[in-house]
C-alpha cells in the first residue's frame, strides 16, 4: 500500500498526483483554476522542489498548470514590499534557488505548457522536454509592465532556448509569441492540440520513468552542464540588477 507523501497536501498553490510508473505530474493551480502567481508560490515552489528530490518513488516529473492556463496572472504586491534590502534578498536566494532545483532533479522533467506562459515561463524552457498546447503562447507579461528588468533567470534561460536576438525582442518589448513560432524557435519540440497534450506529456515521462535511476539522474546532470553554469554565474548578478530597478521604482514614487 502506497503511503500519499505529506508535501503532496502541503502546498496551496501545488497539486500533485502519481501514477503506478512513479511519473509525479505538479500542477500550478488557484483554488483549483488557473494559477495567480504570489510570494507564497515562490517560496513554495522552491521548497516542493527539494522535498520532490528527496522522494526516490519519483521516477520522472510532468510540469503543468491548470485548465486551458499554464501561468499568466501574478499578484505583484504579494511579493512584499521588494524595494527593501531584507525583503528582496529573500525573493533573491529563493529565485536562484528554483532554478538552481529544477536543474538539480534527479529525474527528468517533461514540462507542459497546456496555456499562455507568460509568468515564469523559465520554468517550462527549464524543462528536459517541453511540449506545449496549440493555445500555448510564450512571453514577459511582469517585468516590462511593473519596470522591472527580468533578472530571475528569464534573461539566461530565454536566450539559450531561442538566441539572444529573440530572447532580447520579447524582453524588452513584452510582446508574445504563438505555440507554432516556439516551435520554429527551437523553444518546444512538439506542439499538440489543448485535449491531448497532457496526455502526451504523461506519456513521454512514462516512458524516461522506464529508464534506470542512475542513467537518469547521470543524463539530467550530463545535458544541463551549460544552463547550470550560466544559472549560478549570471542570476545573482541579474537578480542585482532586478532588485536595483524595484528600488527606483519605489523611490521616484516617494520623490
Amino acid at each position: 500500500m502506497t503511503t500519499v507523501p505529506d508535501y503532496f497536501t502541503k502546498y496551496v498553490n501545488l497539486a500533485f498526483e502519481r501514477d503506478d510508473a512513479g511519473v509525479l505530474i505538479l500542477r500550478f493551480h488557484t483554488d483549483g483554476g488557473p494559477i495567480t502567481f504570489t510570494g507564497q508560490t515562490h517560496e513554495d515552489f522552491t521548497n516542493a522542489l527539494e522535498e520532490i528530490a528527496l522522494d526516490r518513488d519519483n521516477k520522472a516529473m510532468v510540469l503543468t498548470g491548470t485548465g486551458d492556463t499554464f501561468m499568466d496572472q501574478i499578484d505583484g504586491g504579494s511579493l512584499g514590499e521588494i524595494f527593501k534590502p531584507i525583503v528582496w534578498e529573500k525573493i533573491r536566494v529563493e529565485g536562484a534557488k528554483v532554478l538552481q532545483r529544477l536543474l538539480d532533479l534527479p529525474i527528468p522533467v517533461v514540462g507542459v505548457a497546456n496555456g499562455p506562459a507568460t509568468v515564469h515561463s523559465e520554468y517550462l524552457l527549464l524543462s528536459d522536454i517541453h511540449i506545449a498546447s496549440e493555445t500555448a503562447t510564450y512571453g514577459d507579461f511582469p517585468h516590462p509592465a511593473f519596470g522591472i528588468t527580468a533578472g530571475d533567470g528569464l534573461h539566461v534561460v530565454w536566450e539559450e532556448a531561442a538566441g539572444p536576438a529573440r530572447a532580447k525582442r520579447l524582453l524588452w518589448t513584452g510582446e508574445t509569441i504563438d505555440a507554432a513560432t516556439a516551435l520554429r524557435w527551437g523553444v518546444v519540440t512538439e506542439v499538440l492540440p489543448q485535449d491531448r497534450v497532457l496526455a502526451r506529456g504523461i506519456e513521454l515521462a512514462r516512458q524516461l520513468a522506464a529508464k534506470s535511476s542512475i542513467y537518469l539522474t547521470l543524463q539530467k546532470q550530463t545535458l544541463n552542464l551549460e544552463l547550470r553554469r550560466r544559472i549560478t554565474q549570471d542570476v545573482p548578478f541579474g537578480m542585482a540588477l532586478e532588485g536595483l530597478t524595484a528600488a527606483a521604482l519605489a523611490y521616484q514614487e516617494q520623490a
